[in-house]
């Protein structure tokens, strides 16, 4: 909803709403905008995936500029001025705008390859091994057969299976 994207609004009227992007536009109407606006300028012999990453990879360091020097902690970019939360929207769309244009060029049906990356995310890091944890899956997975005997469960509702203990697993 566009009124939902004001996050300092709804924390000053005592309330915690969650963020939430407007529903317009879609990847695909970016990436549709993005092919116009380059063929129109006639740039798609610009537009090899190479290209595309270089200049990706330039608006992330651009957008890296604006947290260099800025302390940790508190509020962060929700605190910063009007101008300079502006250049950080006008960043991670130069980001978004680049992203969409690669996984275009490529071939990539970027919203279904993100569903499939978040599951296999929830494969690496099941809520059981990976809750309060910042170890990469295969640590976690070394961690826990470090602690054979120890049985965790999931939290309530969850819906990854319990692990299976060294002894388990060799007696199967």
């Amino acid at each position: 909803m566009p009124g939902d994207s004001n996050p300092q609004g709804a924390a000053a009227a005592g309330h915690e709403t969650p963020f939430r992007f407007s529903p317009e536009p879609t990847l695909e109407d970016i990436r549709r905008l993005q092919t116009e606006f380059a063929t129109e300028r006639d740039w798609d012999q610009f537009h090899k995936p190479r290209n595309l990453l270089l200049a990706l990879v330039g608006e992330v360091g651009e957008l890296a500029e604006l947290f260099q020097w800025r302390p940790d902690g508190g509020p962060g970019p929700l605190s910063w001025s009007e101008v300079e939360r502006k250049s950080l929207g006008e960043e991670l769309s130069d980001i978004l705008i680049y992203l969409v244009a690669l996984a275009s060029r490529c071939q990539i049906d970027l919203p279904q390859a993100v569903l499939d990356k978040i599951e296999t995310n929830r494969r690496h890091y099941p809520i059981h091994l990976a809750r309060g944890s910042s170890s990469k899956y295969t640590e976690l997975l070394h961690e826990d057969a470090q602690k054979p005997e120890q049985r965790l469960d999931p939290a309530p509702g969850a819906t990854e299976c319990e692990p299976v203990s060294r002894g388990e697993k060799e007696a199967n």
